[in-house]
Protein backbone atom coordinates (compact mmCIF):
# COMPACT_ATOMS: atom_id res chain seq x y z
CA UNK A 1 0.00 0.00 0.00
CA UNK A 2 2.91 2.36 0.73
CA UNK A 3 4.65 3.41 -2.49
CA UNK A 4 6.90 6.17 -1.16
CA UNK A 5 9.59 6.42 -3.83
CA UNK A 6 12.42 7.65 -1.62
CA UNK A 7 13.61 7.15 1.94
CA UNK A 8 14.45 9.44 4.83
CA UNK A 9 18.01 10.14 3.75
CA UNK A 10 19.65 13.37 5.04
CA UNK A 11 18.95 15.10 1.71
CA UNK A 12 15.24 14.30 2.06
CA UNK A 13 14.97 15.26 5.74
CA UNK A 14 16.76 18.53 4.99
CA UNK A 15 14.02 19.43 2.52
CA UNK A 16 11.19 18.35 4.80
CA UNK A 17 12.58 20.17 7.85
CA UNK A 18 11.92 23.53 6.19
CA UNK A 19 8.17 22.99 6.38
CA UNK A 20 6.05 24.88 8.91
CA UNK A 21 2.34 25.51 9.35
CA UNK A 22 2.79 28.96 7.84
CA UNK A 23 4.48 27.82 4.62
CA UNK A 24 2.95 24.36 4.23
CA UNK A 25 -0.47 24.38 5.92
CA UNK A 26 -1.78 27.97 5.81
CA UNK A 27 -5.35 26.73 5.29
CA UNK A 28 -5.13 24.99 8.69
CA UNK A 29 -3.82 28.01 10.58
CA UNK A 30 -7.25 29.53 11.46
CA UNK A 31 -8.25 26.26 13.13
CA UNK A 32 -5.14 26.31 15.30
CA UNK A 33 -5.59 29.87 16.51
CA UNK A 34 -9.37 29.86 17.06
CA UNK A 35 -10.23 26.37 18.34
CA UNK A 36 -13.79 26.10 19.74
CA UNK A 37 -14.06 26.87 23.45
CA UNK A 38 -15.98 23.61 23.82
CA UNK A 39 -12.71 21.79 23.12
CA UNK A 40 -10.52 22.67 26.10
CA UNK A 41 -7.72 20.18 25.39
CA UNK A 42 -7.82 19.27 21.70
CA UNK A 43 -6.07 16.20 20.40
CA UNK A 44 -4.23 16.52 17.10
CA UNK A 45 -2.83 13.86 14.77
CA UNK A 46 -0.16 14.64 12.15
CA UNK A 47 0.06 11.76 9.67
CA UNK A 48 3.34 11.45 7.77
CA UNK A 49 5.15 13.74 10.19
CA UNK A 50 8.67 13.09 8.86
CA UNK A 51 11.25 15.06 10.88
CA UNK A 52 8.44 16.77 12.79
CA UNK A 53 8.78 20.44 11.83
CA UNK A 54 5.07 20.92 11.08
CA UNK A 55 4.05 18.72 14.02
CA UNK A 56 6.11 20.80 16.42
CA UNK A 57 4.76 24.01 14.94
CA UNK A 58 1.20 22.78 15.55
CA UNK A 59 2.07 21.94 19.16
CA UNK A 60 3.59 25.40 19.61
CA UNK A 61 0.50 27.12 18.22
CA UNK A 62 -1.85 24.95 20.31
CA UNK A 63 -0.18 24.71 23.74
CA UNK A 64 -3.35 23.31 25.33
CA UNK A 65 -3.44 20.43 22.84
CA UNK A 66 -1.65 17.13 22.73
CA UNK A 67 -0.16 16.48 19.30
CA UNK A 68 0.79 13.03 17.99
CA UNK A 69 3.00 12.69 14.94
CA UNK A 70 3.08 9.36 13.13
CA UNK A 71 5.28 8.01 10.37
CA UNK A 72 5.12 4.61 8.68
CA UNK A 73 8.81 3.89 9.40
CA UNK A 74 10.88 4.84 12.47
CA UNK A 75 13.78 6.43 10.55
CA UNK A 76 12.91 10.16 10.94
CA UNK A 77 11.40 9.97 14.43
CA UNK A 78 14.61 10.35 16.51
CA UNK A 79 15.28 13.64 14.71
CA UNK A 80 11.69 14.72 15.34
CA UNK A 81 11.92 13.93 19.06
CA UNK A 82 15.27 15.71 19.31
CA UNK A 83 13.89 18.80 17.58
CA UNK A 84 10.90 18.88 19.94
CA UNK A 85 13.18 18.61 22.98
CA UNK A 86 15.50 21.35 21.70
CA UNK A 87 12.46 23.56 21.02
CA UNK A 88 11.09 23.02 24.53
CA UNK A 89 7.88 21.46 23.19
CA UNK A 90 6.46 18.87 25.59
CA UNK A 91 2.81 18.48 24.48
CA UNK A 92 3.83 16.08 21.74
CA UNK A 93 4.75 12.49 20.99
CA UNK A 94 5.90 10.56 17.93
CA UNK A 95 5.25 6.96 16.98
CA UNK A 96 5.23 4.52 14.09
CA UNK A 97 1.80 3.98 12.52
CA UNK A 98 0.30 3.05 9.15
CA UNK A 99 -2.25 5.46 7.67
CA UNK A 100 -4.27 2.45 6.46
CA UNK A 101 -4.64 0.96 9.97
CA UNK A 102 -4.06 3.59 12.63
CA UNK A 103 -3.66 2.23 16.20
CA UNK A 104 -6.23 4.61 17.70
CA UNK A 105 -9.88 4.18 18.74
CA UNK A 106 -12.72 5.73 16.77
CA UNK A 107 -13.10 9.51 17.18
CA UNK A 108 -9.75 10.00 18.94
CA UNK A 109 -8.65 13.31 17.38
CA UNK A 110 -10.23 16.74 16.95
CA UNK A 111 -7.80 17.77 14.20
CA UNK A 112 -6.05 15.47 11.73
CA UNK A 113 -3.37 16.91 9.45
CA UNK A 114 -2.01 15.23 6.31
CA UNK A 115 0.57 16.91 4.07
CA UNK A 116 2.06 15.35 0.91
CA UNK A 117 1.09 11.81 1.95
CA UNK A 118 -1.84 10.72 -0.23
CA UNK A 119 0.27 10.94 -3.38
CA UNK A 120 2.58 8.29 -1.95
CA UNK A 121 0.00 5.56 -1.31
CA UNK A 122 -1.83 3.33 -3.76
CA UNK A 123 -5.31 3.60 -2.20
CA UNK A 124 -5.86 7.14 -0.88
CA UNK A 125 -9.62 6.64 -0.48
CA UNK A 126 -9.08 3.76 1.93
CA UNK A 127 -6.59 5.88 3.87
CA UNK A 128 -9.08 8.74 4.07
CA UNK A 129 -11.71 6.37 5.44
CA UNK A 130 -9.30 5.58 8.24
CA UNK A 131 -8.75 9.29 8.89
CA UNK A 132 -12.53 9.76 8.95
CA UNK A 133 -12.79 6.97 11.54
CA UNK A 134 -10.32 8.49 14.02
CA UNK A 135 -11.72 12.04 13.75
CA UNK A 136 -14.26 13.24 16.31
CA UNK A 137 -17.74 14.41 15.33
CA UNK A 138 -17.32 18.08 14.57
CA UNK A 139 -13.59 17.63 14.05
CA UNK A 140 -11.63 18.35 10.87
CA UNK A 141 -9.21 16.61 8.53
CA UNK A 142 -6.75 18.94 6.78
CA UNK A 143 -5.30 17.82 3.44
CA UNK A 144 -2.67 19.36 1.17
CA UNK A 145 -1.09 17.81 -1.92
CA UNK A 146 0.89 19.20 -4.84
CA UNK A 147 -1.08 19.71 -8.06
CA UNK A 148 1.43 21.09 -10.59
CA UNK A 149 4.88 22.65 -10.96
CA UNK A 150 6.39 25.31 -13.20
CA UNK A 151 9.78 27.03 -13.42
CA UNK A 152 11.98 29.48 -15.27
CA UNK A 153 14.20 29.37 -17.25
CA UNK A 154 13.81 26.27 -19.43
CA UNK A 155 16.00 23.57 -17.92
CA UNK A 156 16.36 20.10 -19.43
CA UNK A 157 17.60 18.62 -16.18
CA UNK A 158 14.53 19.76 -14.24
CA UNK A 159 12.24 18.63 -17.05
CA UNK A 160 13.90 15.20 -16.91
CA UNK A 161 13.50 15.20 -13.11
CA UNK A 162 9.75 15.84 -13.30
CA UNK A 163 9.23 13.20 -15.98
CA UNK A 164 11.30 10.66 -14.08
CA UNK A 165 9.72 11.22 -10.67
CA UNK A 166 6.24 11.02 -12.21
CA UNK A 167 7.07 7.83 -14.09
CA UNK A 168 8.54 6.12 -11.04
CA UNK A 169 5.62 7.10 -8.81
CA UNK A 170 3.02 5.86 -11.29
CA UNK A 171 4.92 2.64 -11.98
CA UNK A 172 4.90 1.89 -8.26
CA UNK A 173 1.21 2.62 -7.87
CA UNK A 174 1.36 6.15 -6.52
CA UNK A 175 -0.72 9.18 -7.45
CA UNK A 176 1.71 11.99 -8.30
CA UNK A 177 0.49 15.57 -7.90
CA UNK A 178 -3.17 14.83 -7.04
CA UNK A 179 -3.99 18.19 -5.45
CA UNK A 180 -6.74 18.98 -7.97
CA UNK A 181 -8.79 15.93 -6.94
CA UNK A 182 -8.20 15.24 -3.25
CA UNK A 183 -11.67 16.58 -2.48
CA UNK A 184 -13.07 13.85 -4.74
CA UNK A 185 -11.21 11.18 -2.79
CA UNK A 186 -12.46 12.68 0.47
CA UNK A 187 -16.04 12.53 -0.76
CA UNK A 188 -15.61 8.85 -1.70
CA UNK A 189 -14.27 8.24 1.80
CA UNK A 190 -17.41 9.59 3.47
CA UNK A 191 -16.86 13.31 3.90
CA UNK A 192 -19.65 15.55 2.62
CA UNK A 193 -18.72 17.87 -0.23
CA UNK A 194 -20.84 20.63 1.28
CA UNK A 195 -18.80 20.45 4.50
CA UNK A 196 -15.46 20.90 2.76
CA UNK A 197 -13.46 24.09 2.34
CA UNK A 198 -11.38 23.90 -0.84
CA UNK A 199 -8.51 26.23 -1.60
CA UNK A 200 -5.09 26.43 -3.23
CA UNK A 201 -1.68 27.36 -1.92
CA UNK A 202 1.81 27.73 -3.34
CA UNK A 203 5.47 27.33 -2.67
CA UNK A 204 7.70 29.73 -4.59
CA UNK A 205 11.49 29.68 -4.65
CA UNK A 206 13.33 32.57 -6.26
CA UNK A 207 15.80 34.26 -3.90
CA UNK A 208 19.37 32.93 -3.77
CA UNK A 209 18.64 31.33 -0.39
CA UNK A 210 15.40 29.76 -1.62
CA UNK A 211 17.02 28.44 -4.78
CA UNK A 212 19.87 26.96 -2.74
CA UNK A 213 17.46 25.24 -0.36
CA UNK A 214 15.15 23.83 -3.03
CA UNK A 215 17.48 23.18 -5.95
CA UNK A 216 20.49 21.91 -4.02
CA UNK A 217 18.20 19.66 -1.99
CA UNK A 218 16.80 18.13 -5.16
CA UNK A 219 20.27 17.73 -6.64
CA UNK A 220 21.44 15.85 -3.58
CA UNK A 221 18.43 13.55 -3.78
CA UNK A 222 19.46 12.63 -7.30
CA UNK A 223 22.96 11.79 -6.08
CA UNK A 224 22.21 9.89 -2.89
CA UNK A 225 18.82 8.82 -1.54
CA UNK A 226 16.41 5.91 -1.64
CA UNK A 227 14.92 7.46 -4.75
CA UNK A 228 18.25 7.58 -6.58
CA UNK A 229 19.09 4.00 -5.65
CA UNK A 230 15.62 2.76 -6.60
CA UNK A 231 15.70 4.54 -9.95
CA UNK A 232 19.05 3.04 -10.93
CA UNK A 233 18.31 -0.44 -9.55
CA UNK A 234 14.91 -0.44 -11.23
CA UNK A 235 16.33 0.50 -14.62
CA UNK A 236 14.47 3.81 -14.87
CA UNK A 237 17.67 5.80 -15.40
CA UNK A 238 21.43 5.35 -15.26
CA UNK A 239 23.67 6.87 -12.65
CA UNK A 240 25.08 9.24 -15.28
CA UNK A 241 21.56 10.38 -16.19
CA UNK A 242 20.89 11.07 -12.53
CA UNK A 243 24.08 13.11 -12.37
CA UNK A 244 22.86 15.09 -15.39
CA UNK A 245 19.61 15.89 -13.58
CA UNK A 246 21.59 17.03 -10.54
CA UNK A 247 23.66 19.33 -12.78
CA UNK A 248 20.46 20.79 -14.19
CA UNK A 249 19.23 21.64 -10.70
CA UNK A 250 22.53 23.31 -9.84
CA UNK A 251 22.46 25.33 -13.05
CA UNK A 252 19.05 26.60 -11.98
CA UNK A 253 20.34 27.40 -8.48
CA UNK A 254 23.09 29.53 -10.00
CA UNK A 255 20.78 31.51 -12.30
CA UNK A 256 19.78 34.79 -10.63
CA UNK A 257 16.57 34.75 -12.68
CA UNK A 258 15.70 31.23 -11.50
CA UNK A 259 12.10 30.79 -10.29
CA UNK A 260 10.22 27.63 -9.28
CA UNK A 261 6.62 27.31 -8.07
CA UNK A 262 4.47 24.46 -6.79
CA UNK A 263 0.69 24.73 -6.80
CA UNK A 264 -1.04 22.79 -4.02
CA UNK A 265 -4.64 21.74 -3.57
CA UNK A 266 -5.92 22.21 -0.02
CA UNK A 267 -9.04 20.87 1.66
CA UNK A 268 -10.51 21.17 5.14
CA UNK A 269 -12.98 18.32 5.66
CA UNK A 270 -15.47 18.73 8.48
CA UNK A 271 -16.83 15.51 9.90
Amino acid sequence: MQVYTTNHAPSVLHTHSWRTVQNSAPHLLPYLTTTPKSISNPKVLDVGCGPGSITIDIARLLPSAHVTGVEYVPDPLPQARDLAAKSGITNIDFQVADIHALPFPDESFDIVHVHQVLQHISDPVNALRELHRVTTRGGIVSLRESASMTWYPVNQGISAWLALTTEVAMERGGNPHPGNRIHCWAREAGFELGRMERSAGTWCFSTPEEREYWGEGMARRMEGSGFADGVVDGGFASRSEMEGIARGWREWVGDEQGWFAVLHGEVICRK
